[in-house]
């Protein structure tokens, strides 16, 4: 009998997983399919602070930023198994009047702890960046792992010092109860009974919360990522996304929100993203946002006009209304703890997320408010 049931082999769950075992607490790590065959594995592994607006979302992405630093330090075991790359995000504008409220949102970031630089001349930092752009900033502290290799990573948890068990092809089917409190899962292969669970479980976290009659609107919000040939020209050294990316990731529409976002990984290939749009869980493929995909990052950088898409995929981002995941006790089932809806941040807010709920888990205070996180602000 673990301590804790994670519902979800993905980044957050994995994270869950890592900082309980850390506080010495045994856990259970369930999926219905692989580690990271959802979310996480159709995603690009952004760590970004560059595209919040001061408040609970940035203080979160903060802490967590630290927290990869230092899973990432380089005498430490996960350095090169997660591929992390601390290269900078560079968000550029082509107009003077987007580039006055990208500098102006830069200083509201700045008194929250966020390092930024006003850059006058883009190019100076990617010269293979269209000519042009009236300006553009940069967020040192901005970096990307890979994800699936950053999952199974925090999985292994460095040894077998820590102990996580994980039960992947297990479907969680329903879920256990010592009168009102949650003790555990039902699944496939049989009951696992625990002394918490934690509902990490993405864009189908709100079924999990149903099992235990919670309202946790979340929903599922499709996006395409294109991926080149290996390149060595042009040169992408940073994440370079056009400020209207910053618009899209805060808005509410259902319908298609693309912006150019490109950026390299150390196998030399590019990832191009970041289209938005509520279509359920449709994974049909869709040549019309494909190409608009396409052709926004030749706009930014024209040398990939003559470059090969090798393969594109598409993933459901976990979206709550108000853009904040739901992280904490829930207030109607005790011994749930729900971390999920982190939307298209969840591997960024991953180790914040994990760190706080290690710390409930182990009776201690959390380090950061968890009030915006409420999951019983939807009730």
């Amino acid at each position: 009998m673990p301590d804790v049931v994670v519902i979800g082999a993905g980044i957050v769950g994995a994270a869950c997983a890592h900082y309980a075992a850390e506080k010495g607490l045994t856990v259970t790590v369930v999926d219905r399919g692989p580690v990271a065959s959802g979310t996480t594995g159709a995603g690009e592994g952004n760590i970004l602070v560059s595209d919040k607006e001061p408040g609970p979302e940035l203080d979160l992405a903060l802490l967590s930023s630290g927290l990869w630093r230092e899973l990432a330090a380089p005498a430490g075991p996960y350095a090169l198994a997660m591929e992390y790359e601390q290269k900078g995000g560079l968000v550029v504008a082509g107009r003077q009047e987007t580039m006055a409220a990208l500098a102006g949102l830069a200083a509201r970031q700045a008194a929250s702890g966020v390092e930024r630089e006003l850059a006058a001349d883009p190019r100076e930092l990617e010269p293979d960046l269209a000519p042009g752009l009236a300006g553009g900033v940069l967020y040192p502290q901005d970096a990307q792992v890979q994800p699936m290799r950053a999952a199974a990573a925090l999985l292994a948890c460095g040894g077998s010092r820590r102990a996580v068990h994980l039960l992947t092809g297990t479907e969680v089917t329903g879920l256990l109860r010592d009168g009102d409190r949650v003790a555990g899962v039902r699944t496939g292969r049989g009951d696992i009974h625990a002394d918490a669970v934690v509902n990490a479980a993405g864009t189908w976290g709100g079924e999990i919360a149903a099992m235990a009659g919670t309202a946790l609107p979340v929903h599922p919000r499709r996006g395409f990522i294109l991926v080149t040939e290996p390149l060595t020209s042009p040169r992408i050294r940073h994440k370079v996304y056009t400020a209207a990316y910053i618009t899209d990731v805060a808005g509410d529409s259902a319908g298609l929100a693309s912006s150019a976002v490109v950026e390299s990984t150390m196998a030399g290939t590019v990832l191009i993203g970041a289209s938005r749009e509520r279509v359920g869980f449709d994974r049909t493929p869709s040549t019309p946002v494909l190409r608009t995909l396409a052709a926004q990052a030749v706009a930014l950088f024209p040398g990939l006009a003559d470059r090969h898409v090798i393969r594109t995929y598409c993933g459901f981002r976990p979206y709550l209304p108000d853009h904040l995941p739901a992280i904490g006790q829930d207030p109607s089932a005790p011994g749930l703890l729900h971390a999920c809806g982190h939307e298209g941040a969840g591997v960024g807010l991953a180790p914040a997320t994990g760190h706080l709920i290690a710390r409930l888990l182990a009776g201690e205070r959390p380090d950061l408010d968890l009030g915006p996180f409420d999951p019983g602000r939807f009730a």
